[in-house]
């Protein structure tokens, strides 16, 4: 690895490293301060404050394969930090760094969260309206595919542009030659 793929790695983990330690210090935080029973608003129906236990991925999903889903999310770990290791920009490395830690976050959940070792439940917190209650972790997942989006959008538009460009050096045009300005 050379020193720009370590610089870009060590930025990786350093977002994963932030998203992990302030999703886990939340969800502690929701555990000794919140109620299954009652809901805290925020923004008064749209956003809450509510303690849950997901068994399952987002929207309960898989609820009755946990273990399933664990060994899928320590999988998706590994898959991130190799990605992290090959990040080829500052930004994808920001990106992936971001899934990666809310990634983690949620492991740190199925691992170590009862019911088991390996079939722990996911802290969640944040109530979205009456659609589902997530957490930060979940928040920064939704952050990093953003970051990866935009970082693909600009690219291709840069492309795209660089394409359309081929050939036109900004200078004059040959003598005898048309040049349209459309």
């Amino acid at each position: 690895m050379n020193r720009e793929q370590s610089r870009r790695f060590a930025i990786a983990c350093l977002a994963a490293g932030v998203v992990v330690l302030i999703d886990q210090a939340t969800k502690a935080a929701a555990l000794s301060g919140l109620s299954q029973d009652e809901r805290l608003p925020l923004l008064g129906d749209l956003l809450g404050l509510q303690l849950a236990f997901n068994p399952g991925a987002i929207l309960s999903l898989g609820a009755g394969f946990t273990g399933l889903l664990t060994l899928l999310g320590v999988g998706a770990v590994v898959v991130l930090i190799v990605a992290a290791a090959r990040a080829r920009t500052g930004w994808w490395a920001v990106g992936i760094g971001l899934i990666l830690g809310g990634a983690i976050g949620n492991v740190i959940d199925r691992l170590f969260s009862p019911p088991g070792f390996g079939v722990g439940h996911v802290t969640d917190f944040l109530a979205y309206g009456t659609l589902f209650i997530g957490n930060l972790a979940d928040v920064a997942l939704g952050a990093g595919v953003i970051v990866l989006g935009l970082n693909i959008w600009v690219r291709h538009r840069r492309a795209r542009t660089d394409t359309t460009n081929d050939g036109v050096t900004g200078g004059a045009a040959p003598a005898g030659s048309a040049v349209s300005g459309s």
